[in-house]
């Protein structure tokens, strides 16, 4: 469990570095990815973003084995 929750983390911190060049491709702004503005700061929290990759990276893992 606890390795999950890492792989996550990193993928959330890998994922908001890449948010301005993927956001030309749509992603990070599916239902689910937060935004919101805090002291003059847009914070991004692409939750679904993150599963949908994730999703894309396992799928490609398995065919590659």
């Amino acid at each position: 469990m606890i390795r999950w929750v890492v792989v996550i983390f990193f993928a959330l911190i890998v994922f908001s570095a890449l948010l301005p060049w993927l956001e030309k491709l749509g992603i990070g702004r599916l239902p689910g990815d937060l935004r919101f503005k805090l002291f003059g700061r847009v914070f991004s929290l692409p939750f679904a973003s993150t599963i949908l990759l994730s999703l894309a990276v396992l799928l490609i893992a398995r065919f590659l084995k």
